[in-house]
């Protein structure tokens, strides 16, 4: 791009401005489009013909980027509506999950350090016992008393009495 076009462009801005405005009719939305605008102007300027209407050419991209934008956006909201529709009423209120979920982060936190540190790797990493012992720079078999000891701390923490068993059930 020349430096001329480049001038050209700023001498251009004030009016790609009202436009943007006139179909966003936002001004933060108005100006992302002339800032794409302005990207798509600069990339694509080798596509501009010397003696043809800047102000025109510079109109034509903004438009199709309002209307680009516009469509996607149908797009998004079509899916978004579709996959509302689909999971309406399907799916059971996750609330009891969630609370069990923040138990088991209380229970988790009052776990002493290095069982806490054998839990995170194995049961949420995903390590194996062997990567685990190495990370932690201990011996297998005490990864593993850590490991069966921390188990143990939460299923009693959480009110589990014995393996699978809950003392409490939500109904549902």
């Amino acid at each position: 791009m020349t430096f001329s076009l480049r001038d050209q462009l700023s001498n251009q801005l004030r009016s790609l401005r009202r436009y943007a405005l006139a179909l966003a009719r936002n001004r933060d939305d108005a100006e992302d489009l002339v800032q794409e605008t302005l990207v798509r102007a600069i990339s694509g300027s080798r596509t501009f013909r010397p003696n043809g209407d800047l102000r025109s050419w510079l109109f034509g991209i903004l438009h199709n980027v309002h209307v680009n934008g516009v469509r996607r956006e149908q797009v998004r909201a079509r899916g978004a509506s579709a996959i509302e529709a689909m999971t309406y009423g399907q799916l059971p209120p996750n609330q009891p999950d969630h609370v069990e979920l923040m138990r088991t982060i209380e229970a988790f936190s009052t776990l002493p350090d290095e069982q806490r540190r054998v839990l995170t790797l194995v049961a949420v990493e995903g390590m194996s016992y062997q990567e685990a012992a190495r990370q932690l720079d201990i011996p297998l078999g005490t990864l593993m008393s850590r490991l069966a000891r921390g188990r143990e701390a939460l299923r009693v923490e959480m009110g589990h009495r014995d393996r699978g068993q809950t003392a409490l059930r939500a109904v549902r």
